[in-house]
């Protein structure tokens, strides 16, 4: 195939159940010349074989098969053996609409850019809503910023031209299959490339918030993995304005992860010898609103009262302040601190 205009690269792994739905969507594009490249990253199930028949049926498929090395390394093998001019991702349980590649297309040649970036929707079993992107300037250092604010670090809403890998010498990073997406967005827009913005959602990014992995995943060699990230991030960005900026996000990601997740793992002494360096993160208003005061309390070496409580307040879904007003008398060592969340205005 001559002339290819796009890559969309999917990484593939035990993806049976959806794969087909988001191969028949990305084939239903509008645009003409473009290639899907489905890398099958060791999966076990029919996966494979269920590539290897679109190649087949369809030249605009190429396959390739890899050992299991995780979505970063997925993602990469994709972009070294794609032909397109530009690039975008897709994961294997998600779906687009047909008119996304030509649109996204036609804006980067109109404005010369390097990036293209589109609203996107969020899907779950009885959901749909729209997720808007739009940037508050198109300056890439703005962006870069907004990154850690609030925009999605995804590379399954961004067209990128593929020179600018090479260019920039730009890699999914090895060994982490979180963030993964957003180091490779961060890597480039730190050098001042060209963002063009379409105000349209096209990719829907499926997301079941009825199963709850995390907590069945998650273990001490998570925390690290999500540390590990920051530093990356750390080493990344040193020197940029965005520094500070991205290893606080991060950071305190990973205290809300460990928060969440941890509870059967870390001791309230374990939790405050690992974090409480990093408390006063959430006095600076970072996480949720409403998640910032039990966060903050949990650093302080009170993790397993605040974790009990914060479930009730979200299991009742009545206000932070009216719980604790009810569990002011059995709350011990924490009252003091209670008593300052309620005069905090």
């Amino acid at each position: 195939m001559k002339n290819i205009k796009v890559s969309v690269i999917v990484p593939v792994y035990n993806a049976e159940a959806t794969l087909k739905k988001c191969v028949d969507t990305l084939l239903s594009q509008t645009l003409h010349d473009f290639e899907v490249v489905l890398i099958d990253d060791g999966s076990t199930d029919s996966c494979g074989a269920l590539c290897d028949e679109y190649a087949q049926m369809d030249c605009r498929v190429k396959v390739f098969h890899k050992p299991n090395g995780g979505v970063s390394s997925a993602r990469q093998y994709g972009i070294d053996h794609a032909e397109g001019d530009y690039t975008i991702h897709a994961d294997p349980d998600d779906w687009v609409d047909p008119e996304m590649l030509e649109c996204l297309y036609n804006k980067a040649k109109e404005t010369n850019a390097d990036i293209v970036i589109c609203d996107y929707w969020e899907n779950g079993p009885t959901f749909q809503k729209r997720v808007v992107q739009k940037p508050s300037s198109l300056n890439s250092s703005s962006v870069l910023h907004e990154l850690f604010k609030n925009l999605h670090g995804s590379t399954c809403n961004k067209l990128i031209r593929r020179s600018c890998y090479q260019k920039y010498d730009v890699h999914f990073p090895m060994g982490i299959n979180y963030c993964e997406d957003l180091y490779v967005c961060a890597s480039l827009l730190k050098h001042g490339i060209k963002v063009a913005y379409v105000p349209k959602a096209f990719y829907h990014y499926y997301n079941d918030t009825t199963k709850d992995t995390l907590s069945r995943h998650y273990d001490v060699d998570t925390l690290n993995r999500d540390l590990q990230i920051r530093d990356n991030f750390d080493n990344l960005l040193a020197g940029t304005e965005v520094h500070k900026q991205a290893v606080d996000v991060l950071m305190a990601s990973a205290i809300c992860k460990a928060f969440h997740a941890g509870y059967h793992i870390f001791s309230s002494k374990q939790f405050r010898d690992k974090f409480y360096s990093y408390r006063q993160l959430f006095r600076k208003g970072h996480g949720y609103p409403y998640e910032r005061p039990f966060m903050y309390i949990s650093c302080c070496g009170y993790y397993h009262l605040a974790y009990p409580v914060f479930q009730l307040v979200v299991s009742c879904g009545v206000g932070l302040k009216n719980i604790i007003r009810k569990a002011l008398p059995h709350m011990g060592k924490m009252k003091g601190m209670a008593e300052a969340i309620l005069n905090r205005r």
